[in-house]
């Protein structure tokens, strides 16, 4: 378990090409106040550190249920081989294991320890206006270490973006992170409360309102990110009501996150059952060029400008708007 206010991380992706702009390393940080059944980042909700089970490397050896201290693993398969209520995280089992079917997710990293690796990149965030991206997870959940990091990274002159599911303390953000932030992305799923709550777990009042402030107040860019889950978030009325609110907003950006199914082997791997209704493979692109044309349309040529340093054939030359058509990631959405 992480230390009273530090997060574990769980993930350090270097060469990050779809995190912001340039080459970036983004952060991945453990622990969500939502629980979008979607979640394409699923061993990142817990807080917790968590042993995570890939079946199709297990080799059958036995050698897990051998060593383990808790007596936590069985010769079950699936995700019912490791029993969560016993397993303590403490990692026995993933040294032991002879073909890396287990693996601990989420270590402790001090601060200096962090801002010492993020700086090895340095080289290639200079010469292609690249930096550091804070993902989760939710890395507004630990804002006194997060700060620490991004005012450190900054005195050495690293372009600093954060990727939050925007429920958050607007105070506490304001006055810890966003002194020490260049870029906002800023996830909305869904517009309608009662369907947020259902998909979620939380409604998104404070998200909308916290949207609203930095959107229109803000001396940095806030771009919204909409995920495209098909029959969730991805239905016109949404998206109709996601660009009405972004135009009442005066946002200027915006990025659509195509619908990756990777989410689904990564909860079964750390002992979560995938929501049934979500689909295991992407859909067809026409079908996403169709959504995207329709929210486009919508949002009536007033989104003026998308993210910088992106490939211009992927811009709308009257909108600016951005569809991040890379299906292999889609961190902390």
């Amino acid at each position: 378990m992480a230390k009273r206010g530090r997060p574990l991380i769980f993930n350090i992706r270097r060469f990050a090409l779809d995190d912001g702009p340039g080459i970036r390393t983004t952060v991945f940080m453990k622990g969500c106040p939502l629980s979008c059944i979607w979640c394409h980042n699923p061993e990142s909700v817990s807080p917790a550190a968590e042993v995570a089970f890939y079946e199709d490397r297990c080799i059958g050896c036995g050698t897990c249920r051998e060593v383990c201290p808790e007596g936590a693993v069985s010769a079950t398969s699936g995700s019912e081989r490791i029993n969560r209520e016993r397993c303590t995280a403490c990692g026995v089992c993933t040294e032991e294991c002879p073909s890396t079917a287990l693996s601990v997710i989420g270590r402790e990293c001090e601060v200096d320890e962090l801002v010492e690796r993020l700086l090895e990149e340095r080289i290639f965030y200079e010469t292609s206006g690249g930096g550091v991206t804070f993902s989760g997870g939710e890395p507004t959940l630990f804002m006194d270490y997060t700060a620490e990091v991004m005012h450190r990274l900054k005195s050495e002159g690293i372009h600093v973006a954060i990727q939050t599911s925007g429920m958050f303390n607007l105070r506490e953000f304001s006055d810890k992170l966003l002194p020490h932030t260049d870029l906002i992305f800023f996830d909305l799923k869904l517009i309608d409360s009662d369907r947020h709550r259902d998909f979620t777990g939380r409604d998104n009042d404070l998200i909308l309102e916290n949207f609203r402030h930095l959107a229109m107040n803000a001396s940095i860019p806030v771009v919204p990110r909409i995920p495209l889950v098909p029959g969730m978030t991805a239905t016109k009325q949404n998206l109709a009501d996601t660009a009405a609110f972004l135009r009442e907003t005066g946002c200027r950006s915006a990025v659509l996150l195509p619908y990756n199914p990777g989410g689904i082997l990564k909860a079964k791997a750390v002992g979560r059952s995938p929501h049934p209704s979500l689909p295991d493979r992407m859909p067809p692109v026409g079908e996403e060029e169709e959504l995207k044309a329709f929210f486009l349309d919508r949002l009536s040529g007033r989104c003026a400008k998308a993210m910088e340093k992106r490939p211009a054939q992927d811009i709308n030359p009257s909108t600016g708007f951005h569809f991040c058509s890379d299906r292999r990631t889609q961190g902390g959405a």
